[in-house]
This record gives C-alpha cells, sequence and structure tokens, in this order.
C-alpha cells in the first residue's frame, strides 16, 4: 500500500474523529436518575436474565427523537465505565442498545458472576451532560456453561 494512500486513509479517520467531536452533548435534567428495578444487587439468577429498567427526572424516547429531558437506555455488561462519555456507546457485547425505548429486557448471560450498569444516552446515543448513570449491580447467573 502507498504511503499516499494511507495518509489519506489516517487523515479522513481523523476528520471523522473530528466530525464526531463537534457533536454537542445534549443537558440532562438536573436530579435525574437512571436505576435497575430487577434483578436486584447479589441476586442469584437463571438465564435469561430479565433486567427492568427504571428512570426518573427525564422521559424514555427511541433514538433519534429529539424531545428535551428525554434519552433511552444502555446496558453496561462486565464493564464499569464508558471509555469516553462525549462519543457515542459502542454496540457491542458489552454495551446493548434500547434504542426503541424499551425498559426492560432479557439478557443471555453466561454462568458466572456479571456487573450491569445503565447509562441514558440522547438521541445520537451520547450520553447527556452531566451522564445519567446508575450504580452498577452484580448478579450471579447459575447453571451448567453451553457447549
Amino acid at each position: 500500500m502507498s504511503q499516499k494512500l494511507l495518509f489519506t486513509g489516517f487523515t479522513a479517520l481523523l476528520m471523522a474523529g473530528a466530525a464526531f467531536a463537534q457533536i454537542p452533548r445534549t443537558p440532562s435534567v438536573a436530579g435525574a436518575k437512571v436505576y435497575i428495578i430487577a434483578p436486584k444487587s447479589g441476586a442469584v439468577v437463571s438465564g435469561p436474565v430479565k433486567v427492568v429498567m427504571g428512570l426518573s427526572g427525564m422521559g424514555v424516547a427511541p433514538a433519534g427523537a429529539d424531545f428535551e429531558g428525554t434519552g433511552h437506555h444502555h446496558i453496561l455488561i462486565d464493564t464499569a465505565r464508558l471509555a469516553d462519555e462525549g462519543m457515542p456507546i459502542p454496540m457491542d457485547d458489552k454495551h446493548r442498545h434500547f434504542g426503541k425505548g424499551q425498559t426492560e429486557t432479557a439478557l443471555d448471560l453466561p454462568p458466572g458472576r456479571h456487573t450491569l450498569r445503565l447509562v441514558l444516552a440522547d438521541k445520537n446515543h451520547i450520553p447527556h451532560n452531566p451522564p445519567v448513570i446508575s450504580e452498577v449491580i452484580t448478579v450471579t447467573v447459575k447453571g451448567a456453561a453451553k457447549k
């Protein structure tokens, strides 16, 4: 691969990163809280794990909806924090998105101990400013590992 092509690709990546850096963060409502209603921290559960998400002080709206004082849920699994609160939340096994405005789900987690944490994000999947993040809870999924 030529150096010019590598430089062009690198420049494009930098420009894309700069574009994301320009996305303004949506303000959260003072006193807003997000929390996990179920399961309770310390629970021993069978899979799939039913998670019920709670929110006070703000409203739930689908991703893409631009309504003041709203956002949608994301669950962080086995990761206590986000790499960058000013960037869109990644979409992978550790970061689950509920962009249709869902307030409950069933998670397929392997047997063992897991941590769960909620983050409310705006229409662009970016945490509010300041972020609305729940306490971390711990659950233990019982059962034999699937083969």
